[in-house]
């Protein structure tokens, strides 16, 4: 009888499959070899047959990158999702940023230049309230920079109800006391007014912190000052944003922009590239020349300084401001209506049980909270919802009342024929 063993593929016949063409390309021969070997183990000891292994090999072995997933959430900003998808602008920028660039270096002269003055110059124009501009690698880099450079040694006073607690169990006091600074915590979870702070301000401080708590908010029996109340106590008053506006947006009139505070008088404002203002993960600072100056000349700016890559995507979003976090948060609810009706139609002829339906999204990644955006979406089965996942491309929708609803609020457009073919791809 024949040994099962013998049946085995060889590694050179596998390795001439054309589907491992691109991993040896990627990877090199070794490491594709090596692979193939452990699957090859598996089929010698019995757990799959010698027919599969060529086809598990291909399971085993990496896709070289992260998972493309469509936003069906209803989530515009989905932090665990990368928050703002970057516009084709920015995407072309990366492109051309990737090989060698004048990132640090003045074309004309042939000498070194200052780092990313370009996007820089951008993020300036976009807001010329600022007397001057710093950028580093996200929004709570952007506070650790600032407390270490101003308040280092000395005292931040903040007021009870802005102590907050940002993603993945970071908290603010914890980050700001890591720095070196010593808090002042002023008022009470629910009330502080301009007494509050004025009492607390002393030969110690080193600056007042305004923190917007864009994640969360408090109604009822409450009252914080404005940024234009706190302008003039005497000491540098920095003033974080949180979500990412630099100018006013009338889809969200709660949410405070860069602009607006700083000519409230705030000295310092900080703010994150990859929430409302649709760009890639970084954090800026903008305000008063002599507040930046300190900022960017301490130290730790050179370990908290960005990519070129980020660099190139901030830049493009700047100067084109269309992207598809602008375009998710102003769609207008007729035509989302519209594409969930085409797709639920499309998806019964395909003999897939679908419905459209309307709903409501909302912002996320820290921005707007309690602002309910009106959207529409597919509903298909609940079930559904992990094959979803597993697909290719991955669709991440949301269960609700026992179906898995696709939010197309946060759905470009041009994808509406890759969540028709996922979904129909799952059903099978």
């Amino acid at each position: 009888m024949t040994d099962p063993r013998r049946r085995i593929p060889r590694t050179d016949t596998v390795l001439a499959d054309p589907r491992f063409a691109v991993f040896v390309a990627r990877m090199g021969r070794d490491r594709v070899k090596a692979v193939i070997n452990a699957v090859q183990q598996r089929a010698r000891n019995g757990e799959i047959s010698p027919s599969e292994v060529g086809d598990e090999a291909l399971r085993a072995l990496p896709a070289g990158g992260p998972r493309v997933v469509i936003n069906a959430t209803g989530v515009l900003l989905h932090t665990n999702l990368g928050r703002a998808p970057l516009s084709p602008a920015a995407l072309d920028a990366i492109r051309a940023a990737a090989g060698s660039t004048d990132v640090e270096f003045e074309l004309a002269t042939g000498r070194r230049a200052r780092r990313g003055r370009a996007a820089l110059a951008a993020l300036g124009q976009a807001v010329p309230d600022a007397e001057a501009v710093h950028v580093v690698n996200n929004n709570a880099a952007a506070l650790v920079l600032i407390a270490t450079a101003l308040g280092q040694g000395r005292e931040i006073v903040i007021s009870r109800g802005e102590l907050v607690e940002i993603g993945d169990g970071f908290r603010l006091p914890e980050l700001l006391e890591s720095t070196g600074a010593r808090l002042r915590e002023v008022g009470t979870t629910n009330r502080t007014s301009v007494a509050d702070y004025t009492a607390a301000i002393g030969p110690h401080t080193g600056f007042v912190l305004k923190v917007h708590p864009s994640n969360y908010r408090i109604e009822g029996f409450a009252a914080t000052p404005s940024v234009r109340d706190l302008a003039g106590l005497g000491v540098p008053l920095v003033a974080d944003i949180g979500s990412g506006l630099l100018t006013p947006e009338p889809l969200l009139p709660a949410e405070p922009d860069a602009a607006t505070w700083l000519r409230e008088g705030a000295g310092l404002v900080t703010a994150s590239g990859d929430k409302l203002l649709g760009g890639p993960q970084c954090g800026l600072l903008l305000g008063r020349a002599d507040l930046v100056d300190r900022v960017r000349g301490h130290p730790l700016a050179r370990a908290l300084r960005v990519d070129k890559l980020t660099l190139a995507a901030l830049e493009a979003t700047l100067l084109h401001t269309a992207n598809p976090t602008r375009d998710g948060l102003r769609a207008d609810i007729t035509d989302l209506r519209r594409r969930a009706g085409a797709l639920a139609l499309r998806l019964a002829g395909a003999g897939v049980k679908a419905e459209a339906v309307d709903t409501v999204a909302a912002v996320g990644g820290g921005g707007a909270p309690g602002v309910e955006l009106p959207s529409a979406a597919v509903a298909v089965a609940a079930a559904l919802a992990g094959p979803l996942r597993l697909g290719a491309p991955a669709v991440v929708g949301r269960v609700e009342g026992g179906r898995c609803l696709l939010d197309l609020r946060a759905v470009p457009p041009g994808q509406d024929r890759d969540l028709l073919a996922a979904v129909v791809a799952a059903c099978s």
